[in-house]
């Protein structure tokens, strides 16, 4: 079985978006053609989400981030990348397994796209790590829409995640700076991430531009 990467997508879907081309050409009246356009549709959500939690990939978070400096670079207005990290996950591994930790992740990936506005995007970017871009936003509206996710956290019950009673997660905030990459930024974020863990639990560290 041909095993799909950030590599072989783009040759699979040129491919396939050739021989749909192709087909439409010739004028064939079949259940061929749909069904290729489904799986091309599949292939394109593939290449742009994690397939574990169906937030975003790193590599397409990024360019939401290279989205957001172009544009701030334009109006002047800042916003606002979180980094968050699901606490004791590799003890919660330890204890209860891989699918239980897929769960969690699976359930704070859904709750996260559901309390997050609309224009923000929401990413995984590690094992354990998800990202937020928040535009137009200041870094103490980044915290308010931090707590507005723990909040929900709170109420993961026992049907979403059997082996585990409370949840939390440690987060790094910081805000664009002029002039910067997408890399540069959430690596800040990363950084603020890893000194809101060495903090204890459930922190929140903030890191300016």
């Amino acid at each position: 079985m041909l095993k799909h990467n950030a590599a072989t997508l783009p040759v699979v879907q040129q491919s396939l978006m050739e021989t749909i081309t192709y087909l439409k050409q010739l004028g064939l009246d079949d259940t061929l053609l749909p069904r290729l356009e489904a799986l091309m549709s599949q292939l394109l959500s593939m290449a742009h989400h994690d397939q574990l939690t169906g937030a975003l990939n790193r590599e397409s978070l990024i360019e939401h981030i290279d989205a957001e400096l172009k544009r701030a670079q334009r109006t002047r207005q800042g916003f606002c990348v979180a980094v968050i990290g699901i606490d004791q996950l590799p003890e919660i591994m330890a204890q209860h397994g891989s699918q239980e930790v897929k769960r969690i992740l699976q359930w704070v990936a859904k709750d996260a796209i559901q309390v997050l506005r609309a224009l923000d995007s929401f990413g995984r970017i590690g094992a354990a790590e998800f990202a937020i871009v928040m535009p137009c936003t200041w870094p103490i509206q980044g915290k308010s829409a931090i707590m507005r996710l723990k909040n929900q956290l709170q109420q993961l019950d026992s049907c979403t995640a059997q082996a585990v009673s409370e949840l939390s997660f440690s987060t790094g905030l910081t805000c664009n700076l002029v002039g910067e990459n997408a890399d540069a930024l959430l690596a800040r974020a990363i950084l603020a991430l890893e000194q809101a863990r060495q903090s204890g639990l459930d922190q929140i560290v903030e890191l300016e531009a």
